[in-house]
């Protein structure tokens, strides 16, 4: 018997539910960017809806309370989700149980959910109470189930790795310099470019930079160039405690500041603990912070995408120890010459020792071209095994 395959209909449904995820970025953290369309064979729509800010309603719930509020009827109608819904009571009740309830006929899921407490509950409990469930995954549609585990690459990593995924954002001139010898970097790439890294900002559960950058660069690394519902958490590579109390980052917006040391000082710990900041020590090899510990201690955090803007010492770092999934490069059209490259690495014996990487998706933002590239050894871009 050949397995079930997904009508038009359906992929276009899924493709609207994926856009409604997609208006979840700087809004659901720590919870997954959920969509869902409700509707009627013959095309008719009756409800959309997008999970709202943690503790707040799920797609599901949205779309049959839209659904309700016209005076709509969805008996017998089909739910187009992006993530499977919830079977577990968290700070909203199941959603599965809202769809039984609802008397929802069908069911088409983009993509099964990785958190322990669903991972295929909800789709059995679906299908228990005689809802008809189809997987895109098993309906001949790979495709819109990668592009909705896409949307939450973060959460399924924490739950799949026990780790956020690591983007490492640089902004560089054609010739690979971050900054000119003395350091300055403002600025080489172009305003939308900018603007730009601030969307990925956005997106992420928490912004990731070296002690090096604050004590030069003294950044805020919030979000402020586009609108957002919520401030990424602010982290810090600090092995000796020198950030000082009054660091711009340590101000509002922010969601909190977590500062990784390898080295315990009381007094500067104090000055920053009453400045606001959260000081975790993570003490690795050589009096440095442990960089693959830390991400194991964010996750449980709720750290989902990791964004990195950090100096070429601490980038370096991350790159050498396998720790990166993604690069984020954003080229200027200019040539500095005798400057700071990106990323501190090791000399190569030989050239097929490089680091191969692979482009995902190349655009133009502005007068500058922004990259993304993820390591060649993951061909088709999917996570690694736990």
């Amino acid at each position: 018997m050949s397995p079930p395959s997904l009508s038009p209909l359906d992929r276009s449904r899924l493709a609207e539910a994926l856009a409604l995820a997609e208006t979840g970025f700087g809004v659901t953290e720590p919870n997954p960017r959920v969509g869902c369309v409700i509707g009627h064979a013959d095309g008719r729509v009756l409800g959309r809806g997008a999970t709202q800010v943690a503790g707040g309603p799920h797609a599901e719930v949205v779309a049959l309370r839209e659904a309700q509020a016209a005076g709509h009827d969805v008996a017998g109608a089909t739910a187009w989700v992006t993530l499977e819904p919830c079977a577990h009571f968290g700070r909203t009740p199941p959603c599965c149980d809202a769809l039984i309830a609802a008397r929802i006929g069908r069911v088409v899921v983009a993509v099964d959910d990785p958190f322990p407490q669903v991972a295929g509950q909800g789709l059995a409990r679906l299908r228990a109470a005689g809802v008809e469930v189809v997987l895109a995954a098993e309906a001949c549609a790979p495709d819109l189930a990668e592009a909705a585990r896409e949307v939450n690459i973060g959460f399924f990593s924490r739950f799949t790795r026990g780790r956020p995924w690591v983007r490492l954002k640089v902004a560089a001139s054609l010739d690979g310099r971050t900054a000119l010898a003395d350091g300055r970097s403002q600025w080489i790439t172009g305003e939308a470019a900018r603007a730009d890294g601030h969307a990925w900002r956005r997106r992420a559960s928490a912004v990731l930079t070296g002690i090096g950058t604050v004590l030069e660069d003294d950044p805020r690394l919030d979000v402020r160039a586009v609108p957002t519902r919520l401030q990424p958490v602010r982290v810090v590579v600090d092995s000796r405690l020198q950030t000082p109390p009054a660091a711009k980052l340590l101000a509002p917006p922010g969601r909190g500041v977590w500062i990784f040391a390898a080295a315990d000082d009381a007094a500067r710990r104090a000055a920053l603990e009453a400045a606001g900041a959260e000081v975790l020590q993570q003490p690795g090899p050589g009096g440095k912070v442990d960089l693959a510990a830390m991400l194991g201690t964010l996750a449980p955090r709720g750290v989902n995408e990791l964004h990195v803007e950090a100096g070429h010492k601490l980038g370096g770092s991350l790159l050498r120890e396998g720790l990166v999934d993604e690069l984020l490069v954003y080229l200027a059209p200019k040539l500095i010459g005798p400057g700071r490259e990106f990323a501190v690495l090791p000399a190569l014996a030989q050239l097929d020792d490089a680091m191969a990487w692979r482009f995902v998706d190349v655009a133009p933002v502005g007068d500058d071209l922004r990259l993304r590239l993820r390591p060649a050894a993951r061909a088709d871009g999917a996570l690694p095994p736990a």
